[in-house]
């Protein structure tokens, strides 16, 4: 017996709801996250978590020149994840900002570097020069420290100037500054350049030692949503054994960032990747707080326990 037209109108109706429906449930379950970070060799992890997530799971990369937009962005909620430096995550911390570091992001980096005819010749010969630096990174920490274990105050001893780090070269080569404490690649691509030389590697094992930046998501992310924490974390333990077990991999990767792939050969003796995190990692950004203190940055200690969530790479490091 035919239909009638109002049956087969209900039931296209009714086809068209399901579907609807279908489509609906299937957009539910897709989810996109975006992830922070630098275009530099040493921060190039999440641009290779999508090996390490599910189908389902879609991570979007968002590449930033310096930690301060970073923390912002994720406190806007434009971010679900970026990195910082332990500085800057430190200094937020102690502002009262939501900030939770979840992974380590990558040691050293570091270098001080001065002309390459200079007459400073050791740490004390930089009385009365003129030193670039960034601030709120963990090189203006290694610049104060140095300064100060060298007897020199660096606010009267030395003129400290902010410069971009893509502006330290040229500022360097031209006689702008004396010296600048600057992270891989541009104390590389000084001494390859022919115009600095690296005066030091101002790690202090008794300090700050070599930490430099982690991964970080704000305290209501890992309360409302934990296992996607997880799922990132475990992506960005996935993407650092990558590429720190396959050398060739990582500097060709990293090549895509506009440094030579000669410049990544010698500046790497200076770079590690990381993710893991221990009690001495957290003991370290501790040390690292009080420096901050001590030299004026910070005028008291944020709540360790509350900066540093190590749940995540402990679960991790048993999986993996």
């Amino acid at each position: 017996m035919p239909l009638s037209r109002t049956t087969r109108f209900t039931q296209v109706a009714l086809l068209a709801a399901v579907l609807l429906c279908l489509t609906l449930t299937g957009a539910a379950t897709a989810a996109s996250v975006a992830v922070g970070t630098w275009k530099t060799a040493q921060t190039i992890q999440p641009f290779y978590y999508q090996e390490g997530l599910p189908d389902d799971l879609q991570v979007e990369v968002r590449a930033f020149t310096n930690p301060a937009d970073q923390k912002t962005a994720l406190l806007a909620g434009s971010l679900t994840m970026t990195g910082t430096t332990l500085a800057h995550a430190i200094h937020s911390a102690v502002q009262g900002e939501p900030i939770v570091i979840v992974a380590a992001l990558c040691n050293k980096c570091s270098a001080l570097v001065v002309g390459k005819d200079s007459d400073i010749l050791s740490e004390q010969d930089l009385k009365g020069k003129t030193i670039g630096y960034v601030p709120g990174t963990m090189h203006e920490i290694l610049l104060r420290e140095t300064l100060v274990r060298n007897g020199l105050a660096p606010e009267t001893d030395v003129t400290l100037v902010r410069v971009d780090f893509f502006d330290m070269g040229t500022a360097l080569a031209r006689g702008s500054i004396d010296a600048f404490l600057s992270g891989e690649p541009f104390p590389t691509l000084a001494v390859q350049q022919g115009y600095g030389r690296v005066l030091s590697y101002p790690y202090y094992d008794d300090s700050v030692s070599t930490i430099n930046a982690g991964m970080i998501v704000r305290r209501d992310t890992i309360e409302q949503q934990p296992e996607l924490v997880k799922a990132l974390v475990l992506a960005h333990a996935r993407a650092t054994q990558r590429l720190s077990n396959n050398r060739e991999a990582w500097l060709t990767a990293a090549t895509a960032f506009g440094v030579p792939r000669d410049t990544l050969e010698i500046a790497t003796a200076n770079m590690e990747l990381a993710w893991d995190m221990n009690a001495d990692f957290v003991r370290q950004a501790r040390t690292l707080g009080e420096r901050m203190q001590q030299l004026g940055l910070i005028d008291h200690q944020p709540d360790y326990d509350q900066l540093f969530d190590l749940e995540f790479v402990e679960r991790i490091r048993t999986e993996l």
